[in-house]
């Protein structure tokens, strides 16, 4: 028996067409969709600001116009924690759409008066079980605020085969299966290391999860949909957005070292052997807060005389609003005696970091009346603005029993979710022994040759997985991937507290960047501020690889 589970969003802003496509590409049991990130919620919150009755992802409401007929005709449920910080209401415009469709919604993650200090918004990561009592009584439409991603799938399984909250080898598997599907289109090929290797990547089709009653799963999609469903492109989902080996969940920790991959046929990747441990005793809440504005600019700085072009706006402008909050970064893209004009250029990035909203419209201002009186061949990649609230991210940690779960059952019975009657204190996970590089003569090549990576943001600081295909290629790729040869080949990295994890079933070892990103998404003046690039500039680095490896 295998329940069958598909994903339509894996953000704020995917695809529209996506809740159509996988609804009329075949069949289904549940639709889930995933909206809510860490910056979505201070995007919703400063909707709320605006109006109290917004606070929800408001695309997947359009979404359901004109395809909720289709998914009551066809019998597909579907949950999506696009509630955000306003499920009630989101659930309310949902029953507008149709009359007699049953909705549900999961509350009791804001803990905004909780009185965390100078909190936009405060939301615990709820886990599954008032979904499942949703499904429970019936409901065709759950929607919730921030739950885990994984739960979004781990719910309808566990509501499917009656798992109970002891099944924590169920729940994992089932959990893995989630944080697969839970980002859409990257587990079938988008964002993939080794993406010309596939063969259509126009238009990649949504993945599903196939769950069977013991937690195992198969990945796929839509038979004729773009992309592809390979051991990599799953394990590559699999390294996103993680830490150490112990996956913490509120209802289970999955073990990410127990898990196996199988080629399972074409588009088909069976994951098995997966563990699970008690819960932490915990619970995470996503903390946002407002720091002030920020405003940005760039010049464009043509042929000779760079660094003393540079120095000089620096100089004008630094007089005229004071060095105090501006970051400077100059991008040496040019080249000498380039034969187009784009090619010859540098690029000069200056941000304004400000509790003052009149000083950052201010310094926009400011950079466009250098424009006659500054250097030669000065130009801007933009018109001035007026700058833009600052939010910054913090993690905080509850108890479990200080957070009242409530399901809101379609008929509006109330039912309090009860916490985990055991939870455990997980262990601290440790890097094993690094082995001795593997000898024998070696070629200069881009690491990128034999590795693959998936990087992405964590609060402030980032994950970065890094693989091999081959698996008599991973001592190697152990050995050399230390944390000291990661700082080497990521100079901005450098002064960072990085830690290291090996994933010897993945042929993996993942780093987590303490601080790479600052204060968080939406206060990171970085280039790349939520480090999706991160893995691609790790695999462009040039290192001796052994040539049997390659």
């Amino acid at each position: 028996m295998t329940v069958r589970i598909g994903n339509a969003s894996g953000f704020y802003g995917d695809r529209l067409s996506a809740v159509r496509e996988m609804l009329t590409g075949g069949p289904l049991d549940y639709l889930t969709g995933d909206y809510l990130a860490e910056l979505t919620m201070l995007i919703l919150g400063r909707d709320r600001m605006k109006d109290a009755s917004r606070g929800y992802a408001r695309t997947f409401l359009r979404q359901l116009e004109d395809t909720l007929d289709i998914a009551l005709e066809r019998g597909v449920r579907i949950v999506a924690n696009a509630g955000g910080l306003n499920p009630a209401g989101l659930a309310a415009a949902i029953r507008e759409l149709n009359p007699h469709v049953k909705v549900a919604h999961v509350e009791g993650d804001d803990l905004l008066d909780r009185g965390f200090d100078g909190a936009l918004t405060a939301n615990a990561y709820l886990g599954c079980w008032g979904i499942v009592e949703c499904l429970d009584a019936g409901a065709d439409v759950v929607v919730t605020g921030r739950v885990t991603d994984a739960s979004l799938v781990v719910a309808p399984a566990a509501h499917h085969f009656g798992w109970g909250r002891d099944d924590v080898d169920r729940l994992a598997g089932a959990t893995v299966a989630g944080h697969v599907i839970e980002c859409g289109t990257q587990a079938t090929g988008g964002n993939f290391a080794f993406f010309t290797e596939i063969a259509d990547l126009t238009h990649p089709g949504f993945p599903i999860a196939e769950i069977d009653e013991d937690g195992s799963s198969v990945i796929t999609k839509h038979d004729g949909t773009g992309g592809a469903v390979t051991v990599d492109t799953v394990r590559a989902q699999l390294l996103y957005e993680i830490a150490g080996p112990r996956y913490l969940g509120p209802d289970v920790t999955s073990r990410f070292d127990s898990i196996r991959l199988t080629q399972d046929g074409p588009d088909r990747v069976r994951i098995d052997g997966v563990t699970g441990e008690a819960p932490p005793d915990t619970l995470k809440v996503c903390v946002n807060t407002l720091d002030g504005f920020r405003n940005s600019m760039t010049f464009v700085l043509c042929g000779l005389d760079v660094d003393a072009k540079a120095a000089l706006v620096r100089r004008q402008l630094e007089n005229t609003l004071g060095a105090d909050g501006l970051e400077w970064t100059l991008a040496r893209t040019d080249h000498p005696d380039a034969d187009t004009e784009e090619a010859a250029s540098a690029l000069l990035h200056v941000t304004i970091r400000t509790p003052d909203p009149k000083r950052a419209k201010a310094f926009s201002r400011a950079a466009v009346e250098l424009a006659l009186a500054s250097y030669p061949g000065f130009t801007l990649t933009s018109p001035p603005g007026d700058g833009s609230p600052v939010g910054v991210y913090r993690p905080e940690y509850v108890p479990q029993d200080a957070v009242e779960h409530v399901a809101v059952l379609p008929d509006g019975t109330r039912t309090t979710i009860a916490p985990p009657a055991v939870t455990a204190v997980a262990p601290v996970d440790t890097p094993g022994d690094d082995s001795p590089i593997p000898g024998g003569p070696t070629k200069r090549v881009p690491l990128g040759t034999i590795v693959g990576a998936r990087s992405g943001d964590k609060g402030g600081g980032a994950n970065l997985g890094v693989w091999v295909r081959d698996p008599a290629a991973y001592p190697w790729l152990a050995a050399e991937l230390t944390v000291d040869r990661v700082r080497e080949l990521l100079p901005e990295a450098k002064d960072l507290d990085i830690e290291r994890f090996p994933l010897p079933n993945l042929t993996a070892v993942n780093f987590v960047f303490h601080g790479l990103l600052g204060k968080g998404v939406a206060a990171s003046s970085r280039f790349d501020p939520q480090a999706k690039s991160l893995g691609e500039w790790l695999r462009s680095r040039h290192v001796d690889i052994p040539e049997d490896l390659l």
